[in-house]
């Protein structure tokens, strides 16, 4: 697993970033999406609550992701972010995680949009990239 610094951490899970995660169907067609539900836990292990949606069922085809993340916008040369190259490890539809990440987007988002989370997402990072790469 890649080792993501805490100025990364702070940045990924600071309220409200724009972060968004990218994710590819069984026939290699893209999807991106916003998303202000994902946090990378102290473990090191990235999670997401999702809908039944275009992410969920391209993340059952295929497991590999990406999430870029800004803290803030306009983005400049000096604009603190990362990309993060993502593995779903597991999809879970109810259980510990799910539950968990129900309870953090009611916290922040309300109890309705909670009741539409169908899964939880645990990613593992299989490598850490800047926003900008410059070759």
């Amino acid at each position: 697993m890649a080792v993501v610094s805490e100025e990364l951490k702070a940045t990924i899970n600071k309220p409200g970033r724009v972060g968004t995660l990218s994710t590819v169907d069984a026939e290699g067609r893209p999807n991106v999406a916003y998303f202000g539900s994902l946090r990378l836990q102290e473990d090191g292990t990235f999670t997401v609550g999702l809908a039944r949606n275009r992410t969920l069922k391209n993340l059952e085809a295929n497991p590999h992701a990406v999430f870029f993340c800004v803290e803030e916008a306009p983005v400049t040369f000096g604009t603190k972010g990362t990309r993060l190259y993502l593995k779903a490890r597991e999809i879970q539809f109810e259980g510990q995680l799910l539950d968990q990440v129900r309870e953090m987007i009611a916290q922040h988002a309300g109890p309705a949009a909670a009741k539409m989370m169908a899964a939880a997402v645990a990613f593992d990072i299989t490598e850490v990239r800047p926003i900008m790469d410059m070759g």
